[in-house]
Parts: C-alpha cells; sequence; structure tokens
C-alpha cells in the first residue's frame, strides 16, 4: 500500500457476528488479516507471524507483563494484541540471583485499527509497508539549570517543550495521547514522558523522558525495567547546574555503569548551555573556564562520558543549528547502527534453501574450574600472639620513669620496622654508634622526652627459656600518659600501626580525660611519623610508608589501609639474631627469631624447644634452594607470595609443607593456576612444563585442591594434553575422570563428524545439479 494513499474504513462484518465468531480471517487489499475478539474488545493485525509467517489464527492468547499477547503456534513467539510488540524471556547475568524476565523486542507485528459505527466493525489497515521498524529511546536528566524538567515550561520561542529531543524531533513529534497538549505519561512509570515520531521515512522513534534523577532512587526496579527496552541512551545535564551535575557523577553514575556495559547500549552524555564570563557575554568554548565555581568544566563531563563508555558532546543552545547539525548526525548514526544490527538478528527469508541445510551441533562452554580456598591473613594476629607471650625472645624492657618498675617487654626488630624514633633510639643513625645514654630531655618538645635508655644495654643477660643470651635495652617512660597505656600502646604498634580508631578507643577507655587522651594521641603520632620528629602540628606523614600491604584480600577502607608487615626487616641484619645457612656456605640468609616464631609454628617449636637450633646462632638449612628459602623468608615477614614461575611457585609450597604454613600453601597453589590459566592454547602446547608431571606432585604432596584443579584444567584443554607421551602416565581413575570432564566432549566430535559429513554430501549434490 502506498504510504501516501488515504485511509479508508473496510467492512468486516456485524458486531454480533464477530463476537459469536471469537477470531475472523479476511484478505483487504492484498492483504490477510486477523480480527480479534477478546474480553469484550477487538483487535486487527496480520494474519501472518512476523518471525517465520506462521498462521496466528489457532494461537493461544496470554497475560503476559499486564498485555495480552498472542502466542504463534508454531515458534512460540508472543505478540502484544494492541500494539504488535515482540516479548521474549531472558536472564540477566549482571543480578546476583538470576531470575527470568520478560523483555521486548519493540514493535514487530503491523497491527491495525478496529472502528465500530452502529454495530457493525470496520478496519482501517496500517500504512506501514511490511515489517515495522522501532527505536526506542530513553533520555534521563534535566538540561534545564535548576532542575526545570521537560514539559514543566510551556511551548514558545526560545522555550523547548520536550526538551532536547523534542526540539530534535521538532514538528514530527507528537504525545502518545492524542487529546493531551504535552507529552503523555508513562503508565506503569508516571515520572517519564513518552512521545513519538518518524524518521527515515517509515522508522518508529519513541522516546522516553525522564527529566528528574530522584525516581532512580525511589523506584529503581522501574526505571531499570525501561532501560531495558532501551535502544539508545541519552543522558543530558546543564553546564551552569554544577551541583546536579557532581550528584549524578558520584551517586547515579556509578549505577548505571555496569548495566550500560552489560546491555551494550550506546549512550549520548550531552552538556547544554554555555558558560558564563562575568566580564562579557557567555563564552560557548568547550575548554572555557571562566567560572569554575558554578559551571561544569569541559575536562569533568569527557571524564564522566569515558566513565560510562559515552559519546560526549557539547550544545551551547537548543537552537536548530546545534540540535540538528550536530546532536542530530550523533542520534541519527546510531540509530542507523540499531536498525542494521536489528537486520542482522532477522532470520533471513529469501533464501529458502538455507532452512535445508544441516545445522551445525552446539558447543557447550567447558565447566568452570574448581576454586583454590587460601585462608585470611592472620598477620596482625601472630604479632599480637608475639606481644602476648611477653619475654620470650624479647630483647626490650620497659620501666616506668619515677618508680622503676618495670612494664613490659618487647621487640627491637618490631619496634624498628614500625618506628622511625625506637629505630634512632635503639640503634642510632649507624648500627655502629650506640652512645650509653642518648636521653635528650632537654628537647621538652620532641617524642625523645616520652623515653630514654637506662644504660645502653646488658649483655649476655640469662633467659627464662633457655635461648641463647643476647643484648637487652632498657627503655625508661618518662611520660606518665604512656606509663599507664603503655600495652594498649605497644598492641597497637604490634598490630600495624594503623587502627588509630581502636587505640583511641582503648586510650580513652583507660585516661577517662579527653585532652589527656588528645595529648597521649599526638605523642603517639610523633614517633611512627617521620624519621626525623617535628612538633605534632606538623606531623602529617602517613604510616603507610612504612610498611606494606599484608594481604590482596584484606578489605580497604578510607581510613584502614589493611595490615602492614615487617618489610623493611626482611633479609636485613638490623637486629638479626639468627642466620641461615642455605646450600652450605653459599647462601647466608639473616633472620629475626621473634618474627619467625611469631609466623611458624614449626620454627616457634624449634627455637623455643631441647634442639640444637635454640642454642645456635647459625642454623644449616638442607634439601632447599636459596631462592626458594628466601621467597619463604619473604612470605614470613611480608605475608605475600610473588613466585616467578610455576616451577618455582611449586618448590615453596614445597618448603611451606615442610613449615606446615598453610596460608603459604594455598597462596602457591593459586599462583601455580594462574600462571598455567593465562598461557595461550599453542604456548600450552609447547611449553616444556609437564601438566601431569605437576599433578603427580601435588597427589605427593597432600595438594588436594591443586590437584583436583589440574585434572579440570587437563579435562578442559583435552585436545592439547591428550597428544603429548606423559598423558599415558595417569592411572585409570585418573582417565576415567578426564574423560568423563573432557572438553570437547566425544558426542560433540561425533555430531560435528556427521555433520561435516552432511555437508561435504550437499556440495556433492549441488556440483552434480550445476
Amino acid at each position: 500500500m502506498d504510504k501516501n494513499k488515504p485511509s479508508r474504513l473496510y467492512f468486516i462484518d456485524k458486531k454480533e457476528d464477530l463476537i459469536q465468531a471469537k477470531r475472523t480471517t479476511v484478505t483487504l487489499d492484498g492483504r490477510d488479516i486477523l480480527i480479534i475478539y477478546h474480553q469484550r474488545k477487538f483487535y486487527a493485525m496480520d494474519l501472518q507471524c512476523y518471525h517465520a509467517g506462521s498462521s496466528l489464527e489457532l494461537g493461544d492468547i496470554e497475560e503476559i507483563n499486564n498485555k495480552l499477547c498472542i502466542v504463534c503456534p508454531k515458534h512460540k513467539y508472543k505478540i502484544t494484541l494492541a500494539e504488535g510488540e515482540g516479548l521474549y524471556k531472558g536472564t540477566d547475568p549482571a543480578d546476583e540471583v538470576p531470575t527470568p524476565q520478560w523483555f521486548s523486542k519493540g514493535i514487530k507485528q503491523r497491527v491495525h485499527k478496529v472502528t465500530e459505527v452502529d454495530e457493525d466493525i470496520f478496519v482501517t489497515l496500517s500504512n506501514c509497508p511490511g515489517r515495522v521498524e522501532s527505536v526506542h529511546i530513553v533520555a534521563l536528566g534535566s538540561e534545564c539549570p535548576g532542575g526545570v524538567g521537560p514539559g514543566d515550561e510551556t511551548a514558545g520561542p526560545g522555550q523547548v517543550q520536550g526538551g532536547l529531543l523534542w526540539s530534535y524531533l521538532g514538528h514530527g513529534a507528537r504525545e502518545l495521547d492524542p487529546n493531551s497538549v504535552t507529552p503523555s505519561r508513562h503508565p506503569l512509570n508516571p515520572a517519564f514522558m513518552e512521545y513519538q515520531s518518524r524518521v527515515f521515512g517509515d522508522v518508529r522513534v519513541m522516546v522516553r523522558d525522564c527529566p528528574s534523577w530522584d525516581l532512580l532512587d525511589s523506584d529503581w526496579a522501574s526505571v531499570r525495567s525501561v532501560l531495558e527496552q532501551a535502544d539508545i541512551v541519552v543522558i543530558k545535564y546543564s553546564v551552569n547546574d554544577k551541583l546536579a551535575f557532581q550528584q549524578v557523577r558520584n551517586v547515579y553514575a556509578p549505577r548505571l555503569r555496569p548495566l550500560l556495559r552489560h546491555w551494550g547500549v550506546p549512550v549520548i552524555l550531552v552538556a547544554v548551555g554555555a558558560r558564563l564570563n562575568d566580564e562579557g557575554p557567555p563564552c560557548t568554548c568547550p575548554l572555557c573556564a571562566s567560572d569554575w565555581s558554578s559551571c561544569v568544566p569541559h575536562s569533568e563531563g569527557l571524564q564522566l562520558s569515558r566513565d560510562l563508555g559515552a559519546t560526549y558532546l557539547e550544545l551551547p543552545s537548543l537552537n536548530n543549528f546545534f540540535v540538528g547539525r550536530y546532536f542530530g548526525s550523533v542520534l541519527e548514526y546510531f540509530m542507523i547502527q540499531c536498525l542494521k544490527q536489528k537486520a542482522k538478528e532477522r532470520p533471513d527469508k529469501r533464501r529458502g534453501h538455507r532452512f535445508n541445510e544441516p545445522r551445525p551441533p552446539h558447543l557447550d562452554q567447558p565447566a568452570r574450574l574448581p576454586p583454590v580456598r587460601v585462608e585470611e591473613s592472620t598477620f596482625s594476629q601472630d604479632l599480637q600472639w608475639l606481644l602476648e607471650r611477653g619475654v620470650q625472645f624479647a630483647d626490650v624492657a620497659f620501666y616506668a620513669g619515677d618508680s622503676g618498675k618495670e612494664l613490659g617487654w618487647a621487640h627491637a626488630s618490631v619496634l624498628c620496622a614500625v618506628s622511625p624514633y625506637f629505630r634512632q633510639l635503639l640503634v642510632g643513625r649507624q648500627a655502629w654508634e650506640r652512645p650509653v645514654s642518648r636521653c635528650t630531655c632537654r628537647d621538652r618538645d620532641g617524642p625523645h622526652s616520652l623515653l630514654s635508655t637506662w644504660d645502653g644495654g646488658i649483655d649476655d643477660l640469662p633467659r627464662a627459656d633457655g635461648h641463647p643470651p643476647g643484648h637487652l635495652s632498657r627503655l625508661v617512660v618518662k611520660d606518665p600518659l604512656l606509663c599507664l597505656c603503655l600495652w594498649e600502646t605497644l598492641m597497637f604498634l604490634y598490630r600495624g600501626a594503623w587502627e588509630w580508631e581502636y587505640l583511641e578507643e582503648a586510650i580513652a577507655e583507660k585516661l577517662k580525660n579527653p585532652l589527656a587522651v588528645a595529648q597521649l594521641m599526638d605523642r603517639i603520632r610523633s614517633f611512627v611519623g617521620r624519621e626525623k620528629y617535628s612538633s605534632p602540628q606538623t606531623v602529617h606523614c602517613s604510616v603507610d610508608s612504612f610498611w606494606l600491604q599484608a594481604s590482596r584480600d584484606a578489605p580497604t577502607t578510607r581510613s584502614q589501609q589493611g595490615p602492614l608487615t615487617l618489610g623493611s626487616l626482611f633479609n636485613s641484619p638490623l637486629y638479626s639474631d639468627v642466620i641461615f645457612m642455605v646450600q652450605g656456605k653459599r647462601s647466608v640468609l639473616p633472620a629475626h627469631r621473634a618474627v619467625l616464631v611469631a609466623r611458624c609454628d614449626v620454627m616457634a617449636a624449634m627455637f623455643s624447644g631441647k634442639y640444637a637450633e635454640a642454642r645456635s646462632r647459625v642454623v644449616p638449612i638442607h634439601g632447599v634452594s636459596s631462592d626458594t628459602f628466601l621467597a619463604f623468608l619473604e612470605y614470613l615477614y611480608t605475608d605475600t607470595c610473588c613466585p616467578a614461575s610455576v616451577l618455582q611457585a611449586m618448590a615453596v609450597r614445597v618448603c611451606a609443607e615442610m613449615y606446615q604454613v598453610k596460608r603459604l600453601q594455598h597462596l602457591c597453589e593459586v599462583c601455580v593456576c594462574a600462571y598455567l590459566q593465562s598461557m595461550p592454547s599453542r604456548e600450552l602446547a609447547s611449553t616444556g612444563i609437564s601438566v601431569i608431571r605437576l599433578l603427580r606432585r601435588a597427589k605427593c604432596h597432600n595438594a588436594d585442591q591443586l590437584y583436583v584443579w589440574l585434572l579440570h584444567f587437563i579435562a578442559n584443554n583435552y585436545l592439547i594434553f591428550s597428544h603429548k607421551p606423559d598423558f599415558l602416565e595417569l592411572s585409570d581413575e585418573e582417565r576415567e575422570q578426564v574423560e568423563r570432564l573432557r572438553w570437547p566432549s566425544r558426542g560433540y566430535l561425533q555430531e560435528l563428524s556427521e555433520y561435516q559429513q552432511r555437508r561435504r554430501q550437499i556440495r556433492k549434490s549441488r556440483c552434480s545439479i550445476m
């Protein structure tokens, strides 16, 4: 039918007869039309389904999402009776618990208008030739400063009735309700205004415009249901409303970003308005920064578009030139791309012989590899346990300055690592400089007025636990507040010197004086701040510069940067009291008994019991390479493990099994899995690493998680490993499990062989016909 041909009414039948028949098929102007009477209302649409041309006459009618739909009897396609909209059911993988939902494909079936005149039923055929193409656009935000949304102003010169999109659609824009002067409201989402137009001749453009961002807080589910139907998303804001822009950037953009990226919907970010200029007329330059206090800079808008994956535009005004030339060209480009994508998804009915061709077999995705779980870090708890043990391996004693009473014991290695003040007090600027007394009481404003050495230390002091005698430093605590809260302060330092809030609560509970709490907190900050002390008012150095992150899995916040480690003491002779001789005398590794005892139960028993290692300063290590043992010590000091290769990760894992460090074993297993999974197929086929032998070592050393993971990994890469000679080393039970989990499966390979054979037969038959 010619689009310009005037519409006419076609008489169908009497109303009583059509009600009795329920469904009637007629041919009007060469078209087969289906008339349906359901729930006291008549509907008319094309008889053939838009998908494959099947008849809809015998289709069931169901209510889906409060819409009456007819179900195609052949392929079960759902089509709404009123609009001809195609519906389908799917799940959103972005949801934590994916639940099936109904989604819209847009207007797919041609529907016709039914008119009743004096108990007679007439039909007006739709002017749309064949399939109805449609593009759904969802607009969010207001282009007017102060949050004036579309529809709040009346149409007139220089004003916008429906906002940016209404200006683009021009005279072709019309509301869905013919009796309404302004765009009509969405029936389920009243905050959305709906209007439509036609572009490119016969393409229907449906616009749903929501100028208020508050709807995302009050009714997020409704906004998401509307966004799911969008083909294009337009986000608008005014450059003269910086407060609204910051709210969009900080609150709403993070909620929209994962959904937009998951759906792959094109997004257009439009900044409307000219930036203010006090010296003259408004500046239209996008790089102008004449008024940064109230206007949104170009750089911030551009950064927001990058975060959302959007196309960024700036329009100085909403006149026909800027809207039509700039915004219109970008919007039309995305509409054309959307129509092309829909055309690709449409089945090609012109080539009928394709339906007779065999379909290739469906290849399922490989099974997911089982996870390798790692225990949470206990680094802070280990050092806290070391402090609670008291005198064991302690080499620093604290005494009250007024009474000489013993206050507690600590470990110089830990104190020197966490605090540059203790490092200077106990060690001096150089390791060999140890004056008898470094009491600097004259510096009343400095931290040295808090502590001082008694006599420079006592050597060869016998210990109750039987370990070899060593140097003992006595520190006099001259500050009365620090004497009262020394245990809380030491606990704070041993746990990493980052739990400031907990320290302040513990001190406040003990002192019961806010002024005293503030004074003591400033003094504690003084000796964990900078290397060279300055007054508490000028101490701004973060403690994080002296410590390393202990666990990659530890949660982080603004005030909490994670548990911190003794990384500065690793492989350092500072206050070391044990030396490991690895591989004879080839490698000499200094260490600290206190750290080893706190972090490793085997070494705690070795250095605390009646063994030769407890009485000797030099401890030989056999059966482990120097690189492997060095990586093992690095974990004890830093709580991290970064082996350079798969083989080194397995060697460190064996060493961790020797010393019964469970978390390090599992970290090494994770490293092995990560290295193997990152290899491409070509490298995996040509590498000299034998995954089968790794499987044997994992079983030998009780690496149950790694053993199961490697079995699944071999099964997922069956075509690579089955051709290697060491594949025959698998036991019968392991080979049976690999065959059961193999990808691709035997059934798929058999179906693929049959499909290829049928394809060859079809080609031969075509050649013979030609």
